[in-house]
């Protein structure tokens, strides 16, 4: 289902506002009368017509500063394993973890071999 526009939320404001029902809004909108119902509850409470963002996903379990300090710590001593890198670090994730949110800064890990995916 596509989210309503702010056009279409703004008119079902002044709508309500001019005394207008749920159920004559919803039909002149084309639109459910709950969807009418929810937009004009919510501006009663908030004064937001704008529907919340929501955040996709969990909280990741590894901070950006220990993600700096395993790479860090990979500049020093290359040939450490990710399960050595978790214990010296004294880190509470999975090395699937690591391995991936090493991933995501564009590092390739290796026992041996650290390196940027351009090659550097």
């Amino acid at each position: 289902m596509k989210a309503l526009s702010n056009e279409m939320r703004m008119k079902i404001i002044k709508h309500k506002n001019n005394g207008e029902t749920e159920e004559n809004i919803s039909k002149w909108l084309l639109i459910s009368k709950s969807s009418v119902t929810k937009i004009w509850s919510r501006f009663q409470k908030t004064g937001k017509i704008l529907p919340d963002t929501h955040k996709c996903g969990r909280k990741a379990k590894v901070t950006e500063e220990e993600i700096d300090k395993v790479i860090e710590k990979l500049k020093e001593q290359a040939d450490m394993t990710q399960s050595e890198l978790i214990a010296e670090l004294e880190l509470c994730v999975t090395e699937s973890c690591i391995s991936k949110r090493l991933k995501k800064r564009g590092i390739t890990y290796k026992k041996n071999d650290i390196s940027k995916k351009s090659g550097t």
